[in-house]
């Protein structure tokens, strides 16, 4: 096989969701966020999975992830929109059950006329300045919105992965003051926003990265697991250079793998020689850039060259890799190209 092996353990992800979901009062909904293809590791089985955890409610960025993921866990779980009521959306939220949160007085009016009745949300800007009605907007809005019966009002926090940030106090005090007297259900926190207790947990809570084995959840087990296949091995001698840009030189004779896989893939070209991959427990740095397809690893202290390195392992988190790379763990996972095969573990059934 020439390209990666992806393997995703569902198991594992359900264990990170009933994890979360014990973090708040039992009465708090726990949710699931599976936008951006289930953070790249596929969003029909990772939903699929975490309905058998006990998840009866997901959120997608636009309605048309959302349909995708309609068709595969069916009529039942609840589906909702973050990008709210869109032009042209109306006919895939109404057809597929999506529940879209409203982010304008605009999309308001659209999602009014054309879907009378037909369930939506609507989302408050806090203090993000992203998404959502701003305080002043909200209070001219109040009364007409809540004559239609929202089935959920929310925000995002900003700097929740941080919880020192004085940030998430504001928000959480302009959510309240925002939402005071509303006899609807409430949500404020995203992964982060659990960590940070039951203040900001309100009726439902959204995780995501912490589903997939991300950062601020430090108790996550690790979901994804990545092997490249070996393609071809070489001796360099003491002066020569491997690669684009002859950025890396043996300072002695050197094993040097070449191993199937690069940015094209998701290997982000700005981990240049700060990232390793293993082979088993053994570190092995790579040698010189990243480029489309290919990586050249540093071999030479192994005592035999194994079919396969691992950058996505037990030794290595999607958070490790992100640090070598200047980015977030969230960047890793929803890079993972389509070239890799995937392989699914468990089922998420509890055991």
């Amino acid at each position: 096989m020439g390209t990666g092996t992806l393997s995703i353990d569902l198991d594992a992800l359900c264990a990170n969701w009933r994890a979360l979901d014990a973090l708040s009062a039992p009465e708090v909904e726990t949710a699931a966020v599976v936008k951006a293809d289930g953070y790249g590791l596929g969003a029909g089985r990772v939903a699929r999975a975490l309905t058998r955890a006990g998840a009866r409610r997901f959120f997608v960025a636009v309605a048309e992830e959302g349909a995708a993921l309609r068709q595969a866990l069916g009529p039942d779980p609840e589906i909702c929109v973050f990008a709210g009521h869109m032009a042209a959306d109306a006919d895939m939220l109404h057809d597929l059950a999506l529940t879209p949160m409203l982010n304008s007085i605009e999309q308001m009016t659209r999602h009014f006329e054309a879907l009378p009745g037909h369930p939506f949300g609507v989302q408050l800007d806090s203090g993000m300045n992203r998404l959502g009605l701003e305080p002043t907007e909200w209070q001219a809005a109040r009364g007409i919105v809540m004559a239609q019966r929202p089935v959920l009002v929310m925000s995002h926090l900003a700097c929740a992965d941080e919880p020192d940030d004085p940030m998430n106090a504001r928000q959480l005090a302009a959510f309240r003051e925002m939402t005071e007297g509303l006899d609807v259900p409430l949500s404020l926190s995203a992964t982060g926003g659990i960590l940070l207790g039951p203040d900001y947990h309100f009726d439902l809570v959204r995780p995501g990265i912490g589903l997939y084995g991300g950062l601020p959840f430090a108790e996550a087990r690790a979901v994804a697991h990545l092997a490249l296949p070996v393609v071809q091995v070489r001796e360099v001698a003491a002066g020569e250079p491997v690669g684009y840009g002859c950025a890396f030189t043996a300072e002695e004779l050197s094993l040097i793998a070449t191993v199937s896989a690069g940015y094209a893939d998701g290997l982000i070209r700005a981990m240049g020689a700060r990232a390793v991959l293993f082979a088993g427990e053994v570190p092995c740095p790579l040698a010189g850039r990243v480029s489309m397809d290919l990586l050249t690893v540093d071999v030479t202290h192994l005592p035999s060259v194994p079919s396969h390195l691992d950058i996505l392992c037990a030794h290595q988190s999607v958070d490790d890799l992100a640090e070598a790379a200047g980015t977030i763990g969230y960047e890793i996972l929803t890079s993972l190209g389509a070239r890799y095969g995937r392989r699914y573990g468990g089922d998420g059934t509890p055991s």
